[in-house]
């Protein structure tokens, strides 16, 4: 079954960097778009940033743009996301997505990760 792992969320300081990971098991990872997305207490879940299955193309939420950097490493089936310039309206509980389509197996659907918390402190 699709798995996803999200790691590496923490405290950090207002102006540091974390690096948040998702391993990703149970289905072809180099074939899907991935994505992270980030919730804050009381607000709803919104989009942070999005890759393509081979890297090549990402996007980016307006606040977090040239802050954040998404990647991914198919050959380790994870995706990264680096967040520099931390700040304290960064803090939330943050997920990673994929939409599974076109496949009996694993069955199609949307899948996320249970959230790792990163908390910016001023």
């Amino acid at each position: 079954q699709v798995q996803l792992v999200e790691s590496g969320g923490g405290l950090a300081q207002s102006g540091g960097s974390l690096r948040l990971s998702c391993a990703a098991s149970g289905f072809t990872f180099s074939s899907y778009g991935m994505s992270w997305h980030r919730q804050a207490p009381g607000k709803e879940r919104e989009f942070v940033a999005w890759i393509s299955s081979f890297g090549g193309s990402t996007n980016y939420a307006d606040s977090v743009k040239g802050r954040y950097t998404i990647s991914r490493d198919n050959a380790k089936n994870t995706m990264y996301l680096q967040m520099n310039s931390l700040k304290p309206e960064d803090t939330a509980m943050y997920y990673c997505k994929v939409p599974i389509v076109g496949t009996q197996n694993p069955k199609p659907g949307i899948y996320w990760g249970q959230g790792t918390q990163v908390t910016v402190s001023s």
